[in-house]
């Protein structure tokens, strides 16, 4: 691969949304956003064209840069930590293609996947420090990030973006990017803490736990912003613009509707806290939220009741500059939160 370019478009193709950022890099630690968008798509694309013609839309909005970065968030992904024997990445890919039954109790013949250690610092082997786990006969464990993406999904990615005459220099999954971006954005934090980082999207949330630059714990529930809209809406009794306004504007039989709704989320976030802290000797402290539904103050709060923790929005754009014409400025602070997958996208392009 030839070198990076100093400027990088990063996509985050959702489910409801597609966003993106547009990110330049100062130096060596120094970035500048530059322009963002957000366009709200049909929930299911039949084809590239359609995918293509969205596309087109978001990027005439955002500019252009030197680099791509597309992240994808798709329930269908598979994302999962496992512990191997010390083995090279070139072979544990091999093994992962030809036996992936035996490697992930999974069958992955219909997932394009890729794999990289689970390094000390982040997830994608910035430093080559040791992060082995007890030896199991003898050998030491090593642990490693497995992602995959159904193929019709990647062909029909690849044809969309060959469709607006750009090339996507990395395809990452959205979790990771996430995680990727919450490293750049608070980095003490992600050095020397415990937290939680709960991302919640159109069909499902995620639920990331990485612990002083080490990713612990992946886990996807089946809960999301169509979730709770059904459930505010009574499944489409009621308009849904009607309902989040009510709920925005703290209406108690709304607010109500909306805690319980959000119980079947809290129960499964609980369920990954227990299962962390029963295996290592700390504790999970507070949540950091990200995604549409965190605008909502009745949602943090609900959350935050159920929990018993704090759960707080976070800003991946904590640590850039930021060079906006006038309107975009103004709104940022209603949008960042949502910008996080874009942004850990276009974060892993600049400084790879």
């Amino acid at each position: 691969m030839g070198k990076r370019g100093n400027s990088v478009i990063g996509l985050d193709l959702g489910k409801q949304f597609f966003k993106g950022v547009l990110l330049h890099r100062k130096g060596e630690s120094r970035y500048v956003l530059t322009s963002y968008a957000s366009r709200e798509v049909p929930e299911e694309m039949a084809t590239a064209d359609d995918m293509a013609q969205q596309l087109k839309l978001l990027l005439k909005e955002l500019g252009s840069a030197k680099g791509y970065a597309v992240a994808v968030s798709d329930p269908g992904s598979l994302l999962r930590i496992i512990e191997q024997p010390d083995t090279p990445i070139d072979l544990l890919r091999n093994a992962l293609r030809l036996n992936g039954l035996a490697v992930l109790n999974q069958e992955c013949k219909d997932f394009v996947l890729d794999c990289a250690p689970v390094s000390s610092n982040g997830v994608n082997g910035h430093t080559a420090e040791s992060n082995g786990s007890p030896a199991t006969n003898g050998v030491t464990q090593k642990k490693y990030l497995v992602g995959g993406m159904l193929r019709p999904t990647v062909k029909q990615i690849s044809d969309a973006m060959s469709k607006t005459r750009v090339t996507a220099d990395i395809l990452q999954l959205a979790p990771i990017c996430s995680f990727n971006a919450f490293e750049l954005a608070y980095p003490e934090i992600f050095a020397n803490d415990t937290f939680l980082l709960l991302d919640m999207g159109h069909l499902q949330s995620t639920v990331l736990i990485g612990s002083k630059k080490e990713l612990v714990l992946i886990r996807s529930i089946a809960y999301g912003g169509k979730s709770l809209t059904e459930a505010i809406t009574a499944d489409g009794a009621l308009d849904p613009s009607a309902a989040r306004l009510m709920m925005n504007e703290g209406d108690p039989g709304m607010a109500e509707i909306c805690r319980l709704s959000l119980t079947r989320l809290a129960v499964e976030i609980r369920n990954s806290i227990g299962f962390f802290e029963g295996q290592r000797e700390e504790s999970i402290q507070r949540i950091f939220v990200s995604g549409g539904l965190a605008r909502t103050e009745t949602v943090l709060q609900a959350l935050s009741d159920e929990l018993g923790l704090p759960c707080e929005i976070w800003d991946p754009l904590e640590t850039c500059e930021v060079a906006l014409p006038a309107a975009k400025r103004q709104d940022l602070p209603n949008e960042f939160v949502s910008l996080n997958v874009a942004c850990g996208a276009a974060f892993e392009y600049l400084r790879n």
